[in-house]
């Protein structure tokens, strides 16, 4: 229920729009559909921008996987399963482009069409959709895959089922779903679970299936072979019911996608250098410059790639826990900031090859901008300028250091922060006026090495401020506990987001999850303007609008002081054999679900 007073208004503001919206004009059906105004393609595009429809067919792709498998069946809680198999093996109504930040074109389903509040969706299926065995994808079919996966399937597909008043049969291949939530983004969600062969399952148990029943689906590849937690093998069908299909042209060109399992990462690695796997991802960038070097890179038959994104950063670093007194005060919070010596850490420990996050949406078009909000920006904040915190509105900029250990000028500013916010220097010891002392606790996994190793950087700072920090290690599990309840003062964290940000966002940053357990509010923040903004994203009925909403919620977050960011990670490094190969153009989101091995193909030099 929408309970917020803010979500109140906006729930007005999509009633608003569809009664006196600029399109009176009854719904249409539409080749695709998009998150905030039209689809970037025509309803005759040839093929996705960074697809080449003339990509030659054959071949294979290998992939290194670490750990082991358990289960064929992506769709339900049980078992562990190849984490691709739910996107190369299965289809839905629509498919999502990559070069756009939030896209769909028809799929299963030949049109959708909507209301101006997009309070409900409606489907045509292509009457030449098959199943891979050659039966027809029916409105049956699509409704008890609804069902199903929202009843007894993974959880994550509950929360859309629960947004579903109503699913109903409009025509021999028309399927309509009508919303009980005044959620924009639900026409678009909804379009996007995998539909399943109702037939298959009869006298079947869905949610108790693992490797004895393969689910039929209408997807380019079937599973052809495989070895319990060893390997999965996926051959392209070439019955494939919509190989002409605009969206699938330059798509799923290779013959066969393995998946390889080994214990851990490094067997992978040397399994990629000795030939038996043959693409390799790499995160970590002085391991790129130097491991990744082997006779078959200086030979040429193998080659390393650098795909660059305009996806958001996201955030990474180290949360503050505003709910307890040591972080309540935003002087404090910056002062941390302030003391963490992010240049001379990066050098230490990559050689200074990673950027830093500047904002939570930085390296995307949706991060903050240098300099004063200005425009639509600056108008949907001013309301809030009181409350705002210094630099949302004047611009902000996280602190440099001059790379040297001693960090003089940062450690200078964060000790006159900590004095502005009652805290000052007794006896070599920070204290306030009561004489207490400022002390915290950093939680951590106790496998996370890399944290700990800058947490060590980071405590000899504060220890020349007169602050002394217990950093705790637990396992997984005690890690999870703590974090559920709220437990700490300062933790790792990583939240990332992406080109088209929605409800989540309440889940992130709402004031519900202040003093609920278990929220994502790991921050505990509680800000009307970051929750105005995030009404301003979901109810912008221009793109214009959805990014100036979202650039100034990143104003928001990103001066509230809440996170020590660290490296960002804005390029993806992708060594592979020299015979595959993928299109110039890159689409907007990188190396990311549905780039690789989707538009990649095999050809021999």
């Amino acid at each position: 229920m929408l309970t917020n007073p803010l979500r109140s208004l906006r729930a007005l503001t999509i009633c608003a729009v569809a009664l006196c919206g600029a399109s009176p004009a009854l719904a249409e059906p539409s080749h695709g559909i998009a998150m905030y105004g039209a689809p970037a393609l025509p309803p005759d595009f040839v093929a996705l921008p960074y697809a080449n429809p003339d990509a030659p067919k054959g071949g294979r792709i290998v992939t290194g996987e670490t750990g082991s498998f358990d289960s064929l069946n992506p769709h339900i809680l049980k078992g562990t399963v190849p984490w691709q198999l739910r996107f190369l093996a299965y289809e839905s109504l629509m498919g999502r482009s990559w070069d756009e930040p939030f896209t769909l074109y028809g799929l299963l389903a030949e049109s959708v069409e909507t209301d101006p509040a997009r309070t409900w969706a409606e489907f045509t299926l292509r009457e030449e959709a098959r199943f891979s065995d050659g039966s027809p994808v029916t409105v049956e079919d699509v409704m008890w895959s609804y069902e199903t996966l929202g009843t007894v399937g993974h959880p994550r597909y509950h929360g859309l089922w629960k947004n579903i008043a109503s699913m109903e049969q409009t025509g021999p291949r028309k399927i309509r779903f009508t919303f009980s939530e005044d959620n924009r983004e639900l026409a678009l969600i909804v379009g996007m679970r995998p539909i399943l062969k109702k037939a298959q399952w009869e006298g079947a148990s869905f949610e108790e299936s693992g490797l004895d029943m393969i689910p039929i689906s209408s997807a380019p590849y079937v599973i052809d072979d495989f070895e319990a937690g060893r390997f999965v093998s996926l051959k392209r069908n070439p019955d494939y019911w919509g190989n002409d299909l605009p969206f699938r042209r330059g798509t799923n060109n290779l013959d066969e996608i393995r998946m390889e399992f080994y214990g851990d990462g490094s067997v992978a690695f040397e399994a990629f250098k000795a030939g038996e796997v043959t693409t390799h991802r790499e995160f970590n960038a002085e391991k790129w410059e130097t491991q990744v070097a082997f006779p078959a890179i200086e030979s040429g038959d193998v080659i390393k790639s650098i795909i660059p994104h305009e996806r958001p950063t996201g955030m990474t670093g180290f949360v503050m826990n505003s709910r307890r007194p040591a972080f309540a005060d935003w002087r404090v919070r910056d002062a941390m900031i302030h003391a963490f010596n992010f240049e001379f850490i990066n050098q230490a420990l990559t050689g200074g090859k990673q950027p830093r996050i500047a904002s939570y949406f930085s390296n995307s078009v949706l991060g903050m901008r240098e300099g004063p909000a200005s425009g639509e920006v600056r108008a949907l904040l001013e309301p809030f300028a009181e409350a705002l915190l210094p630099g949302a509105l004047e611009g902000y900029a996280l602190p440099v250091s001059d790379g040297s250990e001693r960090n003089r000028a940062n450690i200078r500013a964060a000790m006159d922060l900590m004095e502005a916010a009652g805290w000052t220097i007794q006896d070599g010891v920070m204290k306030n006026a009561g004489g207490e002392r400022f002390t915290f606790e950093v939680l951590l996994q106790s496998a996370d090495g890399e944290s700990q190793s800058i947490i060590d950087i980071f405590s000899k700072a504060l220890e020349r401020m007169g602050i002394e920090i217990t950093v705790t290690t637990v396992d997984s599990a005690q890690y999870a506990e703590r974090v559920t309840a709220y437990d700490y003062d300062m933790t790792q964290y990583r939240r990332g987001l992406s080109l088209s940000p929605g409800n989540e966002q309440y889940l992130y940053w709402g004031s519900d999850g202040v003093e609920e357990p278990g929220s994502r509010n790991l921050m505990g923040m509680a800000s009307p303007a970051a929750e105005a903004m995030i009404d301003a994203i979901l109810t912008s009925q221009s793109n214009e609008g959805f990014v100036a909403a979202a650039r100034a919620l990143d104003r928001v977050l990103t001066t509230g002081r809440y996170v020590i960011p660290i490296y960002q990670y804005n390029i993806s490094r992708v060594a592979h054999v020299k015979e595959l190969k993928y299109p110039e153009e890159i689409p907007i989101y990188g190396d990311w679900i549905g780039w690789q091995p989707d538009v990649w193909w095999y050809e021999e030099e």
